[in-house]
């Protein structure tokens, strides 16, 4: 490994623990507000501490007017597609949380290291024999975690699972559009388009009263500042200089962060089944990553 992939993967790495912690910030906000406001506001004060970097690093630079007008441009257009796909990821995740527990939920939603390989599919990519076992353990863990007795899943496990195939599909997004676009412009116009949609479907299903958003206010912070403006855009750095399935890998170390925060903050414990039903996900997570069992092609997702 270089220095710029050990770079690159202490970034996002770094991003995994601040989404961790989010997922508890995210449940404590919605004691104040509904799921939309939450975003919107969340992703909107996400863009506000964004833009001083940005206009400082363009006049660092010595960008002229035209650069800065094409960087924009490339920028806004690139952004409005990822952001599609960040709202509704972000969307379902928020509504999910209603109705389960941040570790739960953190779990649940990293099965997208399980399916971004699925996905290579498509680019006609085959796929290594860890990818598949890692695919079987993690949908082992995710009966022992989430389905119940009578073989259902919870509402709020529902949302997350649904969501899963978002945020995997913004991980190939991501990948693909930071290669030719400048990150901080990408992550901005990307996190603008969420606020937006966000607030629109706010006004239209939920009351937003400044009262309201006041109380949520560190929670709010926590998820705008550190959660988006910086995440997003470390996870878009970090992925520069990383290959997708090994990115999706190190990002989805978020839910033990999350396990660890719900219960450090919120007091939430899994139980014995749940424990085990986290530890058969992480190894499925994590599996991928691991030397192949076999000889693979120089296109074969390990």
């Amino acid at each position: 490994m270089n220095r710029q992939h050990l770079m690159s993967n202490l970034l996002l790495l770094l991003t995994a623990c601040i989404w961790g912690f989010a997922f508890v910030a995210q449940r404590q906000g919605m004691e104040h507000v509904g799921p939309f406001t939450f975003n919107a506001v969340r992703f909107a004060l996400g863009a506000a501490s964004l833009v001083p970097l940005i206009l400082w690093l363009d006049r660092r630079a010595g960008r002229s007017k035209a650069e800065r007008r094409r960087q924009y441009g490339k920028g806004m257009r690139a952004g409005f597609w990822a952001g599609l796909v960040l709202f509704g990821g972000a969307s379902l995740q928020q509504i999910g949380l209603l109705y389960t527990t941040a570790g739960k939920a953190a779990f649940v939603t990293g099965l997208y290291i399980v399916i971004v390989p699925f996905l290579g599919l498509f680019l006609r990519q085959r796929l290594g024999l860890n990818s598949w076992a890692g695919a079987v353990l993690a949908v082992v863990g995710l009966y022992l975690l989430c389905v119940t007795n009578d073989l259902s899943l919870n509402r709020g496990d529902l949302y997350e699972l649904i969501g899963v195939f978002l945020w995997s599909l913004h991980i190939l997004v991501i990948d693909r559009l930071s290669k030719t676009t400048d990150v901080l412009k990408l992550s901005l116009f990307q996190i603008i388009v969420c606020s937006a949609l966000s607030f629109l479907v706010a006004l239209v299903t939920e009351s937003i009263r400044p009262e309201d958003v006041a109380d949520a206010l560190i929670p709010l912070l926590y998820g705008g500042i550190c959660s988006v403006g910086i995440a997003y855009t470390l996870q878009i750095v970090g992925q520069r200089g990383a290959q997708p399935t090994h990115a999706a890998i190190i990002l989805s170390m978020e839910s033990v962060f999350a396990a660890i925060g719900g219960y450090w903050l919120l007091d939430e414990l899994l139980g014995t089944r749940g424990v085990l039903g986290c530890l058969f996900m992480l190894a499925g997570m994590l599996l991928p990553q691991l030397p192949s069992w076999k000889r693979k092609s120089p296109q074969t997702i390990s």
